[in-house]
């Protein structure tokens, strides 16, 4: 599939993102996530982390269970200047999506450890930020370790 779908996929879920129905938002947010990877996703999905706290953590639950460089540096620029009620939302959020397998959380940690020495200094910032999070988790599961 080319890049003009993906693009009109993104500009749809961009003018849901700025619907005044919550439930619009929230999906868009959800869906705006698969496509963190594009830079023209980027600031709707910023948009939608810094407004209701519930959109908040559903758009930042779906940006983390991507598990990969392009969601965690969405939430780590949106950490760097959140305020403290929609910090403690994303802090939730990373609570949801990385407290149960330790593999996931330690692969989330591997990954923001090399976005603390990112370009954009806001996704530095808050790969810190979010580095702390993310190592006070203790996880429920476990790898089991044979020998």
């Amino acid at each position: 599939m080319g890049s003009d779908p993906r693009r009109a996929a993104v500009r749809a879920l961009g003018a849901l993102a700025r619907s005044d129905d919550w439930r619009d938002r929230a999906d868009a947010g959800h869906g705006l996530a698969a496509f963190a990877e594009m830079p023209e996703a980027v600031g709707s999905l910023l948009e939608l982390v810094a407004g209701d706290t519930l959109i908040t953590r559903h758009t930042v639950q779906s940006l983390l269970r991507r598990m990969d460089r392009a969601g965690l540096s969405v939430v780590a620029s949106a950490m760097a200047v959140a305020d403290a009620q929609h910090s403690d939302w994303i802090h939730t959020a990373v609570l949801d999506v990385f407290a149960i397998h330790a593999t996931e959380r330690d692969e989330a940690l591997r990954v923001c450890e090399g976005l603390t020495r990112d370009a954009d200094a806001r996704i530095a910032e808050g790969a810190r930020r979010l580095l702390e999070d993310l190592a006070a988790i203790d996880p429920v599961l476990h790898p089991v370790r044979h020998g």
